[in-house]
């Protein structure tokens, strides 16, 4: 259940270098349309139902548009505008979202120690993301430090990436009530990308293929195959069936992985507050997730 959000936090690093020479609405439309063909490729050989039931048809539409084309296209621009770290704060917020979403529509509990760990899984992101000398800054001196521009431009794309992702979670069981919920992962993100590749392209093919370098092409495989057909095939086949709360509240676990990788891999150091973050935020998924268990007395 966590390998979705841990490919997520890579796949944004890999993202960023390619919007430097293709437009968001191209990049975001690179990354849906090879993967929705990819995970109906893979329904077909697991020998899983690959029709969409007539009943969810209209769910399906909605659940394209909203998570398909509205979601990939927002985050697109948004972190073409933004840093990482301030916009994977905003991004990974949604979880409180869908807590909200879930609770009106499926009547999920959340008792006091759920919402302790979704508040706390906002401030391990808050640790993880942002700068300590600007949290130092906003501390003594207020909001106003964070400038008027602040939530202008890509900041603001963000947070309506982050709406558009928690609406996307709850839509996705709608649209999978009758219907396998990995063939219904790939037509969304296959009609999804269809309205990105219209507006990026303007009709025109030779629009299609941006000049980059063989590494490019290998990041943007990369964020297409498995940040985007295994991330959202597994997140959407967990999300169709069990507790919603719970499994969104891994979210909170996507910068940490980004951050762990590059640890790993780029050899960068993360800083006290940031490994104060990974803590609070490991922390939080354990309380959203034991949260029955943890609020209700035993007998």
């Amino acid at each position: 259940m966590v390998l979705p959000f841990a490919l997520w936090g890579t796949a944004m690093a890999a993202m960023k270098p390619l919007l430097d020479e293709a437009t968001p609405l191209l990049v975001a439309s690179l990354r849906l349309l090879p993967a929705s063909l990819v995970v109906l490729l893979a329904v077909v050989l697991l020998r899983r139902p690959w029709q969409v039931d007539r009943r969810d048809w209209l769910w399906l539409a909605l659940f394209s548009l909203v998570d398909g084309a509205v979601f990939q296209a927002l985050l697109a621009r948004g972190l073409s505008q933004t840093g990482a770290g301030l916009g994977s704060v905003l991004i990974d917020s949604q979880p409180l979202l869908v807590a909200l979403l879930a609770r009106g529509l499926f009547g999920e509990a959340i008792n006091p120690v759920g919402w302790l760990g979704l508040l706390l899984g906002l401030l391990g992101i808050v640790c993880l993301g942002l700068p300590a000398g600007l949290l130092q800054q906003w501390w003594l001196q207020g909001p106003p430090v964070l400038d008027q521009q602040a939530l202008s431009h890509g900041e603001l794309w963000m947070l309506g990436a982050a709406a558009a992702m928690a609406a996307g979670t709850v839509l996705c069981r709608y649209a999978s009530r009758h219907s396998d919920p990995v063939a219904v992962t790939g037509w969304h993100m296959l009609l999804g990308s269809l309205p990105l590749l219209l507006l990026a392209t303007g009709g025109d093919v030779q629009q299609l293929l941006p000049h980059w370098s063989l590494q490019q092409w290998g990041l943007m495989a990369y964020a297409s195959v498995l940040g985007s057909a295994l991330a959202y095939g597994l997140f959407f086949w967990f999300a169709s069936s069990g507790d919603l709360t719970g499994f969104s509240a891994l979210t909170f676990l996507t910068p940490v992985f980004a951050l762990l990788t590059g640890v790993l891999l780029l050899h960068e150091r993360l800083e006290p507050l940031q490994w104060l973050g990974t803590a609070v935020a490991l922390v939080s998924v354990v309380l959203i997730n034991r949260r029955q268990v943890l609020w209700e007395p035993r007998p």
